[in-house]
C-alpha cells in the first residue's frame, strides 16, 4: 500500500523554535572540490576529492601531507564524474579493506576495492575492480556507497544522467541505473545476498530498490536501522525518503514522480505501489539540489539528536528532518556543500567549497561557550534587532525564510533597523571568526 507523507516546504514550516539551533564552525579547508567524507571507526576522518585523491583529516584539524590514496589517473573527473564515494568495511581493523567508487576513463561506474598498507595512513595503490556499469551520460553517476547494518554494501546509481530518464531507467528493473544495489563483498568476489529481491523474471538481483533519480547521498540511522536516500530532483522538487533498511523491493517513484509530484507517469505503475518522500521542498530561494547527510546520534548536543541533517547545494542552506518529518532549513552559508561527514563518536561534519565544517549544537560546554556569545534580541520584535558579542563580528546577513539575501551589515552594527520589513520571520547569520551563528527573528 502507498505511503502517503505530509511534505514542509522551508517557507510553510508553521511551528518555530528558537531553542533547536546550531551553527557552522570552519574545522579545516584546502582541499580541492570535497565529495565524501568517511571514517575508519578511528579519530581520523577521511576526505574524497573528485579528483581521485583522499586524504586523511585528524582529530586537530589538521590534513596529512602524504595522501591516503590517489587514483587520479584511472578516472574521468569533472561535471558529476570522478571518485565519488568511500566505505570502510565492516571489519576494516582486522582485514584492512575499504571500497570507492569512481567513473572511469571510459566514463562507467567502478566499485573498486583497496587494502591498507603497512602504513595505516597509505593505501596500497592497486585496486581489485568487483563492479563496473556502463553509464550512458556524464551526468548522475553518484556516487554514495555505504555498509548497512547487514554488513553488505549498499550502492546508489543515478539514472545514467541527462533529463528525464530517457530510457526509463528508474523504473526499468533490468538496468541497474536508477537503483539502489546491495552486494555481498566479504569474498575474493560479489556476491548476491540471497534475500535480495528478485522483482521480474529478468531483474537485475543486485538491486534492492528502485525508482531513484540521482540518489547523490544516503545513510543509514545508527540507532534505528532506518535508510535515508537524498534523491536530486528534475527541476522543481528536492525530496528525501526513510525507510526501514530491511524493506526490500521499494519503488521511489521516479520517473513516474518528482517528489510527490507526477512527472511522467506514462506506463507506469500504480502510486499505491510506490512510497513516496518523507520530506521535500522546491527550488525557491535559489535551491536546487539536495545534498544528504546523517541523523545526529551524537551524545555531545541534545538538541540535535534524532534529526537528520541535510544541505541545498546551490542555496548554500543546511536544514534538518525532526522525528516528526517535518523539514526546516536553519542556517545559510556560502559554500557549496556537497557532502556531509560523520567521525566515530557520531559527531557530524558537512564539506563544501574547500572547507570542513563541524556542526555545533547549543548545548556546548563551558569551553566552547566561552569562545564567543552572540546575543540577538528582543525577539519577537517591531522596529530594531540588537546584537551584543565579547567576540568580534566580521558580518552580519539578513535572509528571507526561503534564502534570498535582502541586507548585508558590517560587523560594528549593534542596531539592525527593521521597521520597514513586512510582518513575517527572518534568519540573522553572524560570522564570528571559524563561527556562523543563524538566528530566526520575528518580525511583528
Amino acid at each position: 500500500m502507498r505511503k502517503f507523507y505530509v511534505s514542509v516546504i522551508a517557507m510553510g514550516v508553521s511551528i518555530i523554535s528558537f531553542a533547536q539551533e546550531f551553527t557552522l564552525e570552519l574545522f579545516a579547508q584546502g582541499f580541492s572540490s570535497p565529495v565524501e567524507m568517511a571514517s575508519a571507526g578511528d579519530e581520523r576522518m577521511f576526505v574524497v576529492e573528485q579528483g581521485g585523491i583522499i586524504k586523511i583529516l585528524n582529530s586537530d584539524g589538521s590534513i596529512n601531507p602524504t595522501p591516503f590514496l590517489n587514483i587520479s589517473n584511472l578516472i574521468s573527473s569533472g561535471g558529476e564524474r570522478g571518485l565519488l564515494g568511500l566505505a570502510f568495511a565492516p571489519d576494516y581493523e582486522t582485514t584492512g579493506r575499504f571500497y570507492v567508487n569512481y567513473t572511469n576513463t571510459s566514463g562507467s561506474t567502478v566499485i573498486s576495492r583497496y587494502t591498507v598498507s603497512e602504513n595505516p595512513d597509505v593505501a596500497n595503490p592497486d585496486g581489485d575492480p568487483l563492479l563496473t556499469i556502463s553509464q550512458p551520460f556524464g551526468n548522475h553517476n553518484g556516487g554514495c556507497i555505504n555498509f548497512g547494518p547487514d554488513g553488505y554494501l549498499w550502492i546508489s546509481m543515478g539514472d545514467g544522467g541527462s533529463a528525464g530518464d530517457p530510457s526509463n531507467n528508474g523504473q526499468n528493473t533490468v538496468s541497474l541505473l536508477g537503483k539502489m544495489l546491495r552486494i555481498d563483498v566479504s569474498g575474493d568476489q560479489y556476491t548476491v545476498p540471497a534475500d535480495n529481491p528478485v522483482l521480474s523474471g529478468e531483474g537485475a538481483s543486485e538491486i534492492w530498490a528502485y525508482g531513484l533519480r540521482n540518489a547523490w547521498k544516503f545513510s543509514f540511522d545508527s540507532e534505528t536501522d532506518d535508510v535515508w536516500i537524498a534523491d536530486v530532483g528534475q527541476n522543481a522538487i528536492e525530496e528525501i525518503n526513510k525507510q526501514p533498511s530491511t524493506e526490500a523491493a521499494v519503488n521511489y517513484g521516479w520517473r513516474c514522480y518528482e517528489g510527490n509530484n507526477p512527472y511522467n507517469t506514462n506506463g507506469c505503475d500504480e502510486p499505491e505501489t510506490m512510497v513516496f518522500p518523507v520530506a521535500t521542498y522546491n527550488h525557491s530561494g535559489g535551491k536546487c539540489s539536495v545534498t544528504g547527510g546523517y541523523v545526529y546520534r551524537g551524545t555531545t548536543y541534545a538538541n540535535l539528536v534524532g534529526k537528520y541533517f541535510f544541505a541545498d547545494y546551490c542555496s548554500g542552506e543546511v536544514g534538518w528532518v525532526d522525528e516528526a518529518n517535518n523539514l526546516e532549513f536553519v542556517t545559510t552559508s556560502n559554500n557549496s556543500f556537497s557532502t556531509f561527514g560523520q567521525d566515530s563518536s557520531g559527531q557530524l561534519y558537512v564539506a563544501g567549497s574547500g572547507r570542513v565544517y563541524k556542526i555545533i549544537g547549543e548545548t556546548m560546554g563551558v569551553e566552547d561557550q566561552n569562545k564567543v556569545n552572540i546575543s540577538i534580541y528582543p525577539n519577537p520584535t517591531k522596529d530594531f534587532v540588537n546584537i551584543t558579542s565579547n567576540k568580534t563580528i566580521d558580518e552580519i546577513s539578513i535572509y528571507t525564510m526561503e534564502g534570498k539575501l535582502i541586507q548585508t551589515l558590517n560587523g560594528d552594527t549593534t542596531q539592525i533597523d527593521i521597521s520597514n520589513f513586512s510582518k513575517g520571520v527572518y534568519l540573522i547569520t553572524i560570522q564570528s571568526g571559524k563561527l556562523i551563528k543563524t538566528q530566526k527573528i520575528i518580525k511583528n
